[in-house]
């Protein structure tokens, strides 16, 4: 994909505190290719031995992609209540939803199928995502929540965000829209 990119940097997510987790590191890259394309990456580096990958398919919608192993993202555009969720498998399994407001309205957002890529080399395993969000996303500042979920072969499954708020795991909480990416 040509054009600027609006860099958010490689960022390390942190496991939800005082939850189990695999010793990895989990680094995500989120950056503005266009006014309303947002690239995503998520890595998973270490002994990935024990990590359940969903295995490779085709591209496809799919619902409850969270249960298992995936990045995840939220996305408010300018200021009101709704957002809009993003869910990419290394299956090259997707998800779009659009929220009215926090956890409620949920609808699955209309856009084309993203692309998906997905590497592995040596202890790294990398999931990406071009997201082509359309227009009515395009002039305004976007405000980030990146996250993943990760299961474990033995059904254990840990919560990794930028920023998680206090109780329990939420990636939908307004807290965790942790990262700005301005309109270019």
């Amino acid at each position: 994909m040509t054009g600027k990119s609006t860099p958010g940097g490689f960022m390390c997510l942190r496991p939800f505190p005082d939850l189990p987790h695999p010793d990895i590191e989990v680094i995500a890259e989120a950056s503005r290719l266009r006014a309303d394309v947002l690239q995503l990456w998520l890595t998973l580096r270490g002994d990935l031995s024990g990590i359940v990958i969903p295995e490779f398919s085709e591209p496809a919608r799919a619902d409850d992609l969270w249960q298992h192993t995936c990045s995840e993202a939220f996305l408010l555009a300018g200021s009101g209540s709704g957002y809009c969720e993003f869910n990419i498998s290394p299956s090259r399994h997707w998800a779009a939803y659009s929220f009215t407001r926090y956890r409620e309205g949920r609808e699955n957002l209309d856009i084309e199928a993203p692309d998906v890529t997905v590497a592995e080399m040596g202890s790294n395993f990398s999931i990406g995502a071009v997201l082509k969000l359309g227009p009515s996303l395009a002039d305004k500042p976007w405000m980030l929540g990146l996250s993943a979920v990760i299961e474990e072969a033995d059904g254990t499954k840990s919560y990794w965000a930028l920023k998680h708020p206090p109780g329990k795991p939420d990636f939908h909480h307004p807290d965790c829209f942790a990262l700005e990416l301005p309109v270019i």
